[in-house]
This record gives C-alpha cells, sequence and structure tokens, in this order.
C-alpha cells in the first residue's frame, strides 16, 4: 500500500447491507476531513453514480468501473490526485468483489445483524481469507439499541476468521432522508447520531491502515 493513499473495497454476496452507503460516507468523511476521495462504482444498477449526479457532481467524485479495469481506474485516479479511493461492489457478483479486495489496502463487509445476512458473510471471509486481504465486518442497518444482539454476531463472525468492527452503523431515518437528496447524514444533520458514527468509522478505519485521517498528518485517536 502506498502508506498515504489507500484503496478501500466494500464487499457483500448479500443485497441490502448497506454497502452503497457505507462507500459513499466513508468517501464523504475523508473529503470532510480534507482528503481527495473517489468513489468506483462497479455496480450495474450505479446506485452511487446516480446519488453524485443528484447532488450535481459536488464531491465525493463518482466514477464507474467494469471489474476488469479496475487496476488502471485507480493507478489513474491516482495519478489525477485521489488519495482515498472506495470501491462500491455489487452483490451476487465473485468477479467484481475479487477484482475489488486484489487492488484494496483494506475491506470491509458490511452485514445487517441477522441470521441469513450472517450466513451470507461467509463467502466474502473466504474471499479475503484466500487473498491475504485485511478485512473486517461493519454491522449496518440493524437496531441502534441491541447490544447483546450485536454482540453475538461478532461472536459467529469472529469465528468466520474475520473480526467485526467495533464501529457500528446502525439504521438511522437521517440516511434515507439524505440519499433521496443526493446528500450524506453530515450534510444533513452534522451534528446527529448517524454523522458522529459515520466519522467515528472513517478514524477506526485510518488507524487499520496506518494513514492519517486528515493530509495535516494528524492520526486522530
Amino acid at each position: 500500500m502506498e502508506a498515504d493513499m489507500p484503496t478501500i473495497a466494500i464487499i457483500s454476496q448479500k443485497g441490502g447491507a448497506g454497502k452503497t452507503t457505507l462507500a459513499l460516507h466513508l468517501a464523504a468523511a475523508a473529503q470532510e476531513a480534507g482528503r481527495v476521495a473517489l468513489v468506483i462504482d462497479t455496480d450495474p444498477q450505479a446506485t452511487a453514480s446516480q446519488w453524485a449526479s443528484w447532488r450535481q457532481d459536488a464531491p465525493p467524485e463518482v466514477i464507474d468501473s467494469p471489474p476488469p479495469r479496475l487496476a488502471a481506474k485507480v493507478a489513474a485516479a491516482r495519478g489525477q490526485g485521489a488519495d482515498t479511493i472506495v470501491i462500491d461492489t455489487p452483490p451476487h457478483a465473485d468477479s467484481a468483489a475479487r477484482a475489488a479486495v486484489e487492488i484494496a489496502d483494506l475491506v470491509l463487509i458490511p452485514c445487517r445483524p441477522s441470521a441469513f445476512d450472517l450466513a451470507a458473510i461467509q463467502t466474502s471471509a473466504k474471499l479475503v481469507q484466500l487473498l491475504r486481504k485485511p478485512a473486517f465486518v461493519v454491522f449496518t442497518a440493524g437496531s441502534p439499541n441491541a447490544p447483546r444482539i450485536y454482540a453475538e454476531a461478532g461472536e459467529l463472525v469472529a469465528g468466520y476468521g474475520t473480526p467485526s468492527c467495533p464501529i457500528i452503523i446502525p439504521d438511522r431515518a437521517a440516511y434515507r432522508h439524505a440519499s433521496a437528496e443526493g446528500r450524506t447524514v453530515m450534510e444533513l444533520e452534522p451534528a446527529g447520531k448517524a454523522a458522529d458514527e459515520i466519522r467515528q468509522l472513517y478514524q477506526w478505519t485510518c488507524r487499520q491502515i496506518d494513514m492519517a485521517a486528515s493530509p495535516s498528518g494528524r492520526i486522530t485517536a
């Protein structure tokens, strides 16, 4: 990895896990911190690209790419000044997930804390282990007030060989309201709980890849 130019892949074989929401918000948090962030959308449904058009291409920038072109797109983006790249992948697409993981410095696997979703992440867990990439499960879209459920889910995914992220991104109405307006939760409710959770996740992500949260070189505690 180029120490201060990471590529983060968001993968999950299960639809509805919140991959696009996570990808867009991580990139937006990096942009908010002063970085030049880019989202590469490999999903044929192009949800991330649609969101970008709704916000009239305000940063973070979103571009699309077929999986075979990912490495070239990442290299070109870095050459044009992007220093934080987040790859959004479609569900049920092994080729796209593999291509993203191969070039990623860190892999995040969003997962709802439900039995079906937890079972489905085994495929993603095996992929990151096969390719020897650092990866974490990020619990998403569950209740904001269910610590026991998240604790039990964390024990289960640890058994798959992939640890869980300590920051949980629960279901909050702010995400639905923000996405409908082509905005982020940080823009919609800067002091809200959702915005705080995303910022915490971004800071935690920076620590996993030894990256300063902002270009000034400060790594947040």
